[in-house]
Parts: structure tokens; sequence; C-alpha cells
């Protein structure tokens, strides 16, 4: 009888996941705090016996990427990041990879380093396939991701990389695979080429995309051609965050990771629902263990069960970046300035920094959106702005629930044109 689920962790009661979880957290916590160097001044202090629940997680700091980058600058490789090495290291890495930037990043020798098999079995992958790999091979770990993913699925892959379309209709047309990975524009670059080659593809049907929007017009086309097409939402640094399932309610969090969406510019948990930066904790990896890593990406967490049977918390998707720092009068104004300002004034339940241009003139004005009545006056609102972005800004106050739920606290709508 064909299984519907990758293993009995998928459907686990909420209540016993977030158990396990949080007792696997402060075991990855302690074991950061003593072989990754760089957390050790991270968490300087921190009890990680006490980390076992989301608000003991939420008092440690947020490591953002690019904070990685510039303290890998500083400490190559690495940046005291990660448990292994290599010239003499216990454990070493396997390979080592660049994305850009660079920020460099370990693969360990465990099995499915980056946890890609769940996700390929969600998208319908089975051992005994041939996956034609379409990810890069080189400087960046994509293809090694999918590839080691498939391999503890127990698939053979076709190592086809990128480019070189026209051979990789051939290989495809030869080999005959039973499904594709890599990005969603190259398998429609390789899908219009074989329909110009007049190559019929009739093996392809299943597909694991990432790294670029995967659009319901795309998907609906390739369910035209016989070819179900799912996404995963992944990275280099934290390998599988969360999957798409044949439901189609959203994207599942990975079983080896805790995800918190929090206020961008803060590591501030954000209400269920509300758009927020995806913070991820790695729990399964302790090569390389990121305690709350913020991603940048800007996601929501949706209510309820999917109808997949699958019971870890769903994510909306990926909808924007939350680095949303721009440039005023020459100054920089970061969403973290925002959220100062917001801390001095409790009153101040949302915010959202619009920055425009009338006249020529920048000019910054902070909607916000009051619990209770309005304060008679907007001045010490307008002082805090100037104290915190040394810039001069206006306020203009919204009725709860006015401000649009979309992640934004800063909103450059300038027109340079």
């Amino acid at each position: 009888m064909a299984r519907d689920h990758f293993d009995a962790l998928e459907t686990r009661d909420p209540e016993l996941r977030e158990r396990a979880q949080f007792a696997a957290l402060a075991r990855q916590v302690a074991h950061a705090q003593s072989a990754a160097p760089a957390f050790a001044k991270i968490l300087a202090g921190v009890d990680a016996v006490a980390v076992t629940s989301r608000a003991a997680l939420a008092r440690l700091p947020v490591t953002r990427k690019s904070e990685l980058l510039e303290i890998q600058k500083q400490s190559r490789p690495f940046g005291g990041f990660a448990a292994i090495g290599w010239g003499g290291a216990v454990p070493t890495a396997r390979r080592v990879f660049a994305s850009p930037g660079p920020i460099y990043e370990p693969e360990g020798a465990r099995p499915d380093y980056w946890r890609l098999a769940r996700a390929l079995f969600a998208a319908g992958f089975r051992a005994g396939d041939l996956i034609h790999n379409a990810f890069s091979y080189h400087f960046t770990p994509a293809g090694s991701m999918l590839e080691t993913g498939a391999h503890a699925l127990g698939c053979a892959v076709f190592p086809g990389g990128t480019g070189q379309t026209e051979q990789q209709v051939q290989a495809m047309a030869e080999l005959r695979p039973d499904g594709y990975v890599g990005t969603p524009s190259f398998l429609r670059i390789i899908l219009e080429k074989a329909d110009e080659q007049g190559v019929a593809l009739p093996s392809l049907r299943r597909a694991l995309v990432s790294g670029e929007a995967f659009l319901p017009p795309f998907r609906d086309a390739l369910a035209a051609r016989g070819i179900h097409g799912y996404q995963v939402y992944a990275s280099a640094d934290l390998g599988t965050i969360a999957y798409e399932t044949p439901s189609r309610d959203g994207l599942i969090v990975d079983e080896g990771v805790i995800v918190e969406i929090v206020r961008p510019g803060t590591g501030d948990p954000v209400t269920a629902g509300e758009v927020g930066e995806v913070v991820v904790t790695t729990l399964t990896n302790t090569d390389y263990p990121l305690i709350r890593f913020g991603t940048g990406d800007l996601s929501a967490q949706l209510p309820g069960i999917s109808g997949c049977g699958r019971t870890n918390m769903r994510l909306k998707g990926w909808m924007g970046r939350a680095d949303q720092t721009t440039k005023v009068k020459g100054m920089f104004v970061h969403p973290s300035q925002v959220a100062d300002i917001v801390r001095r004034h409790p009153e101040i339940v949302r915010a959202r920094l619009t920055v425009d241009n009338p006249d020529g003139n920048d000019r910054m004005v902070l909607q916000v959106e009051i619990a209770g009545a309005l304060p008679a006056s907007a001045d010490a609102i307008v002082a805090a702005i100037r104290d915190v972005t040394k810039l001069r800004g206006e306020v203009a106050f919204r009725k709860p629930g006015e401000l649009p739920n979309d992640g934004k606290v800063i909103d450059d709508i300038r027109k340079f044109d």
C-alpha cells in the first residue's frame, strides 16, 4: 500500500511536536554555544536548559544573513558559526560552497544534509525514480542540496546543471527521467526548446522547483502537459524551510526546523496571520547550528492544518524581502529604527514609514495605528522620529486595521523619473 507521508513525524499531534522540538532546541542551543565560537559570543550568558518554549526562544537575539556576511569577512571561512571545518577538524566538511556575497556554507557528511528528501517525497518522487537535476553544481549548493536529498530517497540523479538547453532536451528524451528539479524558468526554457525541436518528453511527470516564484499560470500550464509541479522553500544556510504538498494550501514547515514570523527589524514575533520576517532555528544540523537565523524573507502563518494530513505550521509562501532599508537625504533609515520609535510609544500598535518626494524633496511620514483614542498631539512621536533617525518626519494617524498586512515597515514610493 502506497504511503502518503514521508514519515510519522509529519502527522503527529502538534503539542507532541512542540514538546519534542523544544527539548531538542535546548540541546541545540547548548551545542551551538560549545561548538560554534560565534554563538558562544552571541548566546553568552544564556541558560540553554531554560530555552524550552517559544517565549524563551524569542528572547534570544536574531542573527540576520547580512550580519553573517560581515562576520564571515572578519573570520573566514564560516565566521565561527559552523562546528565543522577541514585540515584536521573533526568532524570535517565534505564540501564548501559559496553564495553571492560571498557567503560560504559547509556541507557535512550526514545523509540528506539539507533535508530535501521530505520535500521530494511530497512532490511525488519515489525510490527508483530518475531525477533530472537542473540546479547549479558549481559554487552554490543547490545542485548538491537536491542530489543528496534524492539519494536519501533512493532516487538516481542526472546532474544536468544549468545551460546547454539542447543537450538537456536530448538527455531527457533518451534517459526518460521521471521528473525535474530546478528553477521554474529553466524548466519552461527546456519545454519550449523541446516543442521547437518536436521532441516529446512523455516520461516527465513530476517537478520540484525553487529559487524563483512558481506562479499559478505556469503551474497550470505544466499540469496541462501532465507534469505535476510543486515548490520548496529552501536556502543554502538552512536547507529545507518549508515545502508544498498536493493539497496546495500553503507551505508545510519542515520537521527539522523551528520557524518564527517576526516584525521586520526586530526579533519580536507577530500575531498569527500577520506578515513578518521568517526566522529559522535548525534542530537537526549539528554541523551548522543556526539559532534564530533571519532569512530576510517575508511570509505569514496560515491558520489550521493542511488538507494533506500534515500537522506542522503552514506558511503562506514568499511575500517579499524584509530588509527595507532605504536612504533619505543621504542617511540610511532601517526597519529597526521604526521599531525603536514604536517601542517608545506603547499606544502605537502598527506603524509604517512612507518615504516620498513631492516637489522633488524627500519626505518621511510615519503612518501609525493607535490603540484607543488619538493622542492630543503628535509632537512626541515627531520628536522620536528625529531622535532615532536624525531626520525630520511627519506623523499621520490611521484607524486600527487600516494599514495593509504586507510586512512593510518602510515603504519607499519615491519617483525619480
